[in-house]
């Protein structure tokens, strides 16, 4: 059974950036994984692509032939995909019955906000047999702004009633919030979606008194529908990034199963070799990836080593890996010394 991931966002918020950093993490870590370009306009990817919506069509092929603007032709681009989506269906079949996809979406928000077609191809994947969660990207400099969090909060859960999909939302690139100035709240405030009254006056102290009602009215909404909530992300930083992929995998249901030759306790994992990893049982693996405890460090915690005294972490981090360069070439030198000894003596 195929899983993946559909990572959506406004342009900036580091959908690329997160697609990259989680390939070189699975393939430290010797999990599948396959990502697919769905933006048209992509022409500098970072990461190693499966399958490029490019091969099919370009945006600048859309804007030429029909006259469209960039937007417009995004559109087209995305609808055309929808059209054709037996070949993007072909190219998926050919990564395997285990894989893994992270689908790139365009930052064109609208697209996993109110158009269609990206929401018909989610469903038409879901019926082939893909077990999908969103996972949405914003930026979290936007937080520093009560009006922008705000508007933050309402592309969110936009996003979530139209895709209709296990859904995370993530505040990305948590590692250079401190460069925006002071929070007027604890981070869990914004993460956790606390009381949204308390910022009914600071919206109404940065607009006209016109807008006192409209900004009552929205907080309102938010609070009817209560179901919204943000994970952090530093991409950079190995254990943020191993803990938004556990609360994924809990999302989707997916349990990896390593290979049969890996070590593991006797009699968690089906000796089949013809059976697919995914469908092969883990005792082990399911009770601690579908009820076991998340492991990770809290929001406050977050907070206090990316927000509060980053420096000084980034100091003790910079002398760790310092200590242990030191310890590695400590022992390549004690293996050397060791080779030339036993040459010497034969």
């Amino acid at each position: 059974m195929p899983f993946g991931e559909i990572v959506c966002g406004s342009p900036g918020s580091g959908k690329s950036t997160y697609c990259y950093g989680k390939h070189q993490l699975f393939t430290a870590l010797s999990r599948p994984i396959s990502i697919v370009n769905l933006d048209p306009a992509n022409e500098n990817i970072p990461y190693p692509c499966a399958i490029s919506i490019s091969d099919l069509i370009t945006l600048q092929d859309a804007m030429t032939t029909h006259q469209l603007g960039p937007n417009g032709a995004m559109l087209y681009c995305i609808e055309y995909l929808e059209a054709n989506l037996d070949w993007l269906e072909e190219k998926l079949d050919e990564l395997g019955k285990d894989a893994y996809v992270l689908f790139d979406i365009p930052g064109q928000v609208e697209l996993s906000t109110n158009h269609e077609s990206l929401k018909r191809i989610v469903e038409r994947l879901t019926k082939k047999g893909f077990r999908l969660a969103a996972v949405h990207l914003c930026d979290s400099h936007y937080i520093t702004d009560a009006s922008k969090y705000l508007s933050v909060l309402f592309l969110s859960l936009r996003a979530m009633l139209q895709l209709e999909l296990p859904h995370i939302n993530v505040l990305s690139k948590i590692d250079i919030l401190s460069r925006y100035g002071e929070l007027e709240f604890n981070l869990d405030f914004y993460t956790e979606v606390q009381d949204l009254d308390y910022l009914e006056n600071t919206l109404n102290a940065s607009l006209p008194p016109k807008f006192a009602s409209l900004n009552l009215a929205f907080i309102s909404v938010l609070k009817d529908f209560s179901i919204l909530g943000f994970e952090t992300l530093a991409v950079e930083d190995k254990q943020s990034m191993l803990h938004l992929t556990q609360l994924i995998d809990r999302a989707t249901g997916y349990i990896f199963v390593p290979s049969q030759d890996a070590p593991q306790p006797p009699e968690t994992i089906l000796a089949d070799p013809e059976a697919a990893a995914t469908a092969r049982p883990n005792l082990m693996s399911l009770m601690s990836t579908a009820a076991g405890p998340l492991h990770g460090p809290s929001v406050r915690d977050i907070q206090e080593r990316w927000v509060d005294h980053k420096d000084e972490y980034d100091q003790w981090e910079k002398e760790q890996w310092r200590k242990e360069g030191d310890l590695v070439r400590e022992e390549a030198n004690k293996r050397e010394q060791e080779k030339a000894r036993r040459t010497n003596m034969v």
